[in-house]
C-alpha cells in the first residue's frame, strides 16, 4: 500500500512529530485542526463560532492540498472543552457538511493544545 504524507501551508504546520495528514491507500487520515490562522500563526479571536469556523477552514485547506473536498469525508471527531459549544460548533460544521455527512464523534475533553476550545479531525475516501 502507497503512503503519502500531505502537506500544505495553507493550514498550520505541525506542531510536534507529526504530519498533517497521510493518504494511505485510499483513505486520507488528516491530524486535528485547531483555530490556527496558517497566515498569522496565531488562533483566532471572537469566541468558539470563529474558533469552529477557522479549524474547517484548515480541514479543507488540508483536503484541498489532497486533491479533495468536504463531500469526500467519511468520518469526523470533533473535540470541545466545553459540551455547551455543541449547537455553535454544529451551525459552522453544517456549511461545511452538506451533500454527503460523515459519521461523526463529538467529545468532552479537559484541554486542547493551546487552550483553544475545538480540534477537528477527518477521514476521508480517495478512492474516487
Amino acid at each position: 500500500m502507497a503512503v503519502e504524507v500531505i502537506s500544505t501551508t495553507k493550514a498550520p504546520g505541525a506542531v510536534g512529530p507529526y504530519s498533517q495528514a497521510i493518504k494511505a491507500g485510499d483513505f486520507l487520515f488528516a491530524s486535528g485542526q485547531i483555530p490556527i490562522n496558517p497566515e498569522k500563526g496565531k488562533i483566532v479571536g471572537g469566541g468558539i463560532a470563529a474558533q469552529a469556523e477557522q479549524s474547517m477552514k484548515n480541514v479543507g485547506a488540508i483536503l484541498e492540498a489532497a486533491g479533495l473536498s468536504y463531500d469526500d469525508v467519511v468520518k469526523t471527531t470533533v473535540y470541545l472543552t466545553n459540551m455547551n459549544f455543541f449547537g455553535a460548533v454544529n451551525e459552522v460544521y453544517a456549511k461545511y457538511f452538506q451533500k454527503n455527512l460523515p459519521a461523526r464523534s463529538c467529545v468532552e475533553i479537559s484541554k486542547l493544545p493551546k487552550d483553544v476550545f475545538v480540534e477537528v479531525e477527518v477521514v476521508a475516501y480517495c478512492g474516487k
